[in-house]
């Protein structure tokens, strides 16, 4: 799951919407304070098109930076090296500029010319004056995740099963089989422009405020790289999220390792369901040596 979610546009009339998740000033909004400030020391940024692209961008290449910093240190610093799902399995070099490369291409091709078509095309985004309630912003991001989990598992699940479609825009992502930071992005712009509509699409369906559409483009972006970073950290979500329901780096891996699972991108229970489910373990861990650049795949 990757930067597609940068084709989000905020510009729409549903955020003004009086009965939308909003809420209203009787609500006392904890988020109201925060909403306040935002709005009023950083209205014309938060009202440009270009914001949403921004954060997204700078989100990715942050934790990206983060995890590749980490993937560097790793085979000098155990106390790192012991978390990585592949820890006798260094990122090297060619690895980092290959998939550097293709990040950087998919923001060229695709990134900035929707970026320049937002900054001409779009009015700025109206700021309505309340802010979420708390249940209104749970619920929306909630309501969202449940929404894109679906979206994506049979997106994903088809282009497993339909051996065109993996070669056309899927079998690029599965070139490595051992997942690091930089392979959430190392995908074709098909695949990109996908993710990027459902996260565009999906609080426009459930009437979600800005606010909350905005830190649902966060948290995809943050889960996309997690899922990808080949790190089993102990406050991971996936370790916090009770009885195996989220996915998480060590499912995603297995996806790699075993590409007909764990198809779904938050939670477990489509997999569950739908027969796709496993747990990952050693034994699915390929053999030791450098990350591993396999020839495309179907399952």
């Amino acid at each position: 799951m990757s930067a597609g979610r940068l084709f989000r546009n905020e510009a729409v009339p549903w955020m003004s919407d009086e009965d939308n998740l909003t809420g209203n000033r009787s609500h006392c909004s904890a988020l109201q304070p925060f909403w306040d400030y935002l709005s009023q020391n950083h209205h014309h940024l938060l009202r440009s098109p270009l914001f949403p692209v921004l954060l997204s961008v700078t989100t990715y290449f942050f934790l990206v930076g983060f995890y590749t910093t980490f993937d560097l240190l790793a085979p000098t610093w155990p106390c790192i090296n012991r978390y990585r799902l592949h820890p006798d399995r260094p990122v090297t070099w060619p690895n980092i500029w290959t998939t550097l490369g293709v990040t950087i291409y998919n923001h060229l091709l695709y990134i900035l010319p929707s970026t320049i078509a937002q900054w001409l095309w779009r009015p700025p985004t109206p700021l309505p004056s309340e802010a979420p309630t708390i249940l209104s912003f749970s619920l929306g991001i909630l309501g969202c995740m449940m929404l894109f989990d679906f979206q994506y598992y049979l997106w994903h699940l088809l282009h497993h099963r339909i051996p065109w479609l993996y070669r056309t825009f899927h079998a690029v992502h599965h070139q490595y089989n051992q997942t690091f930071s930089l392979v959430t992005q190392y995908l074709s712009g098909w695949e990109l422009f996908s993710v990027g509509f459902w996260t565009t699409i999906d609080p426009i369906l459930l009437r979600c405020h800005c606010l909350t559409a905005w830190s649902f483009m966060v948290l995809n972006v943050y889960v996309s790289v997690d899922q990808h970073c080949g790190y089993n950290f102990p406050w991971a979500l996936h370790n916090l999220v009770p009885f195996g329901l989220w996915g998480g780096a060590p499912k995603h891996d297995a996806h790699h390792q075993r590409p007909g699972t764990n198809f779904a991108p938050f939670f477990s229970h489509w997999d569950w369901l739908g027969g796709t489910h496993t747990e990952p373990t050693p034994s699915g861990h390929a053999s030791a040596g450098e990350p591993d650049k396999t020839k495309h795949r179907k399952d």
